[in-house]
């Protein structure tokens, strides 16, 4: 069954399931790094908002199953599991009441410009930090909107003033994350897993830390952050590489314990191509931060500053 009947299939069994008043129909949407996705949206008319279910995993499982009416109960399953999210617009479009939801994640510059032409946003090497409005978090999960030109217009502020109230609220927000790497992998039982896998492997010291969000969703762009990263420095007591693992997390990895850039660069190439969702994509090359600012270390601009005490001990 080609991709694009699986798709009507799926849409004709939701449609004859009990799912209460809520209409459905087909989209694609240009997601991050400009992948094409494919799902359902479920439109309930007690709702401002309208979930939408992508289905390419679930046509990997048909493909690997060939149980269609067990993907159909999936799906259905998922979209009643989902919270009924009302958005209230008039406070969206209040500065005065949004600014306090607004968050930033980062981007790869190149794979994301059709995006990047019509959002606010800021040049960090080839990278681009752009912003959201927090709609609602739970049980791990992040809900949240782009913030696009006509809404910066709408809220009369620049993009500048939109990254200082985003620093502001970031910590506060998504409470930062900084651990050992192996160990949070041997905690949760997953350290022979994936890209971790490929890195542990080559990392016979176990020196190597991770730096995000508590709910593990788009925290690379805590690389942005200089002091936060003179924080990190101070703990190795050295200068280190930022590994660029997805657009979720960054991989710090202290200069001396690690291999030769050019080594790290390899290996990040080869972990993208063989285990990353290319959704999550960040970069294919290592960073190099020196809280000195000699040499290569120094591509943080002043202004990127984000106060976040008592994240080490």
């Amino acid at each position: 069954m080609t991709y694009e009947t699986f798709r009507e299939k799926v849409l004709q069994g939701l449609q004859d399931r009990e799912l209460g008043n809520v209409s459905l129909r087909l989209t694609k949407q240009m997601k991050s790094n400009g992948q094409m996705k494919y799902g359902i949206v479920f439109k309930n008319p007690a709702a401002n908002t309208s979930p939408t279910i992508y289905l390419e995993e679930y046509y990997e499982f048909y493909q690997a199953t060939k149980e269609l009416d067990t993907v159909i109960d999936l799906v259905a399953g998922l979209y009643q599991s989902l919270p009924a999210i009302q958005v209230d617009e008039k406070k969206l479009l209040d500065y005065s009441a949004a600014k306090s939801r607004i968050i930033m994640k980062l981007v790869n510059t190149e794979k994301n410009r059709t995006f990047l032409e019509t959002a606010p946003h800021i040049p960090f090497q080839d990278l681009s930090i752009v912003y959201h409005y927090l709609v609602e978090k739970s049980d791990r999960m992040l809900l949240s909107m782009p913030v696009n030109d006509e809404v910066l217009k709408e809220w009369g502020v620049d993009t500048l003033e939109l990254h200082q109230q985003a620093l502001a609220n970031y910590s506060r927000l998504l409470p930062i994350k900084f651990a050992n790497l192996n160990q949070h992998l041997l905690d949760r039982g997953f350290l022979k897993s994936g890209y971790y896998a490929a890195i542990s492997d080559n990392d016979p010291n176990k020196d190597m830390y991770f730096l995000t969000n508590e709910y593990f969703s788009c925290g690379a762009v805590l690389m942005t952050c200089k002091n936060l990263m003179d924080e990190i420095a101070d703990f190795f007591k050295e200068d280190f590489y930022i590994i660029p693992s997805s657009i979720h997390e960054v991989i710090l990895f202290p200069r001396s314990k690690a291999p030769s850039k050019k080594e790290l660069d390899r290996l990040i190439q080869k972990v993208n191509q063989e285990y990353l969702d290319p959704e999550e994509y960040l970069s294919d090359h290592a960073y190099y931060y020196s809280k000195s600012g000699q040499g290569t270390g120094e591509y943080f601009m002043q202004n990127l500053l984000l106060h976040s005490p008592g994240i080490i001990s």
